[in-house]
């Protein structure tokens, strides 16, 4: 590797708007905010997500054209 092209890596503080805190290190360093992080975000809490019913969805989709499985 050739010396003195890659950035160094510091110790970073992370704060989210929720509050939650954590350290790492990254190039940054120093202290960096967020607006999301894995604790508010809805895709990691599961709020807001529907299930969805693949079973009544067939037998939806077989109610309305009438179609009988052989």
């Amino acid at each position: 590797m050739k010396p003195d092209i890659h950035p160094k890596f510091e110790k970073t503080s992370f704060r989210c708007a929720c509050g939650t805190t954590w350290n790492t290190q990254s190039t940054k360093g120093g202290e960096t905010t967020v607006e999301i992080c894995s604790n508010c975000h809805p895709f990691f809490t599961g709020a807001g997500q529907n299930l969805v019913d693949t079973a009544g969805r067939i037998e939806k989709f077989n109610r309305r054209y009438k179609r009988a499985w052989p």
